[in-house]
């Protein structure tokens, strides 16, 4: 990042640009027009289409608050209700037939855990609200290569040559942002060596709204629950065992992922290609900087076995709006002490769900007979403490 004198000649002009339109960038989008700012939205690739009535093997896990804050945005009434799944029950085993536990959202009070959804659907029900938002200004393909902090805004170089100039960036732009890196944001990065397999199967049997998780010494199943007898896959595994899940045919993918889930939704049927994400954990340093802030993935990278990747980045936006939202009168959206408020925010969440998804994802793959007895009393043990139990369950659904 480099510093620049103001030149605005052929230079437009917002209160906010936000590098990344994904659901993160596009969320924060919408989110920022009942405070009346100006906003730039710059991503590099249109929105993948799904043809009708196909699945997308890209899902969500979208907690109640979230849910919730989506419907406050107009977004959530969009999605097509008979493709959004409730989740009712959770339930986790371990790698011994006596380690589970089992989370219910009827014991907890709550009418749900969760609601699954399809990343395009959402991509799609969020991007057709921007196109009739006169307060964002969409520009896609457009490819942001640099960025210079003024004193009154930063600058945005374009691939194309132009120019935008803001009073905060905002970096959306995923696990290798360019906004992080130009502002010279350190990010510790642990490779775990795994990627996250995912397909979508039916199901010879229902599943009952029921989210099922298998921990493996080499790997982590889960089977989140689609409308009707349908169910999306997560298996977090080795890079090896992954290149064997995808070199399996369609039929012996499905029998080879029924009997990994000893048969809990019975014989499947590949819906959609088996694909394949590479998993890491990113520590960043700073989620701020001088008229620079950092949401989503951009912010912080975790494993996906507690499903809360896109959660974290919805409750950055929630916070960050919020925070902009309550600036005082003809106060810089870029003030650094302002965007600290949001940084000093977010820290704890962030926190607690980055290491508590890393310890979990070490206990669960270390071979050491004494780890094995740990983590599988850990589970049976948990099991018999609702109070605990509930507790955990207020903090995923926020």
């Amino acid at each position: 990042m480099n510093t620049a004198t103001a030149n605005r000649n052929n230079v437009n002009l917002h209160d906010v640009a936000i590098i990344g339109g994904g659901l993160v960038g596009a969320s924060l989008a919408l989110a920022l027009q009942p405070a009346g700012l100006n906003v730039a939205l710059v991503e590099p690739q249109p929105a993948a289409v799904t043809a009708d009535g196909d699945w997308d093997s890209r899902i969500y896990a979208i907690s109640p608050g979230n849910a919730a804050f989506l419907t406050r945005l107009g977004v959530w009434t969009r999605l097509d209700p008979q493709r959004v799944q409730r989740v009712e029950t959770m339930v986790i085993s371990g790698d011994r037939r006596d380690s589970r536990l089992q989370f219910s959202a009827y014991d907890a009070g709550l009418p749900e855990l969760a609601y699954i959804v399809e990343s395009s659907a959402l991509q799609r029900a969020m991007l057709d609200m921007i196109a009739v938002e006169p307060g964002v200004c969409m520009l896609c393909p457009a490819q942001a290569t640099g960025l210079a902090v003024m004193d009154d805004a930063a600058r945005v170089t374009l691939a194309d040559g132009s120019l935008l100039d803001a009073q905060l960036v905002v970096g959306t732009d995923g696990r290798d942002s360019l906004v992080r890196r130009e502002a010279g944001i350190d990010a510790k990065i642990s490779d775990y060596r795994q990627s996250g397999v995912v397909a979508n199967f039916a199901t010879e049997k229902p599943h009952h709204g029921s989210a099922f998780q298998w921990f493996f010494e080499d790997g982590i199943l889960a089977l989140l629950p689609l409308p009707g007898n349908r169910v999306s896959m997560v298996w977090s595994t080795s890079e090896e065992y992954t290149q064997t899940l995808l070199s399996l045919d369609a039929q012996a993918l499905a029998d080879r992922v029924a009997e990994a889930s000893g048969g809990a939704v019975g014989m499947l049927q590949l819906m959609t290609p088996a694909a394949a994400f590479p998993l890491r954990l990113a520590k960043i340093a700073r989620l701020v900087s001088a008229r620079l802030a950092l949401a989503g993935d951009a912010a912080h990278n975790v494993h996906p076995l507690a499903g809360q990747g896109v959660n974290l980045g919805f409750r950055d936006v929630r916070v960050l709006a919020e925070v902009l939202a309550s600036r005082a009168p003809r106060q810089d959206c870029g003030d650094l002490a302002l965007l600290r408020r949001y940084e000093r925010a977010r820290r704890e969440d962030i926190a607690a769900i980055a290491m508590s998804t890393d310890a979990l994802q070490k206990l669960f793959g270390s071979r050491s007979v004494l780890l094995s007895g740990v983590r599988n009393f850990g589970l049976g043990a948990l099991n018999q403490l609702p109070v605990l139990k509930n507790l955990l369950i207020q903090h995923a659904v926020a």
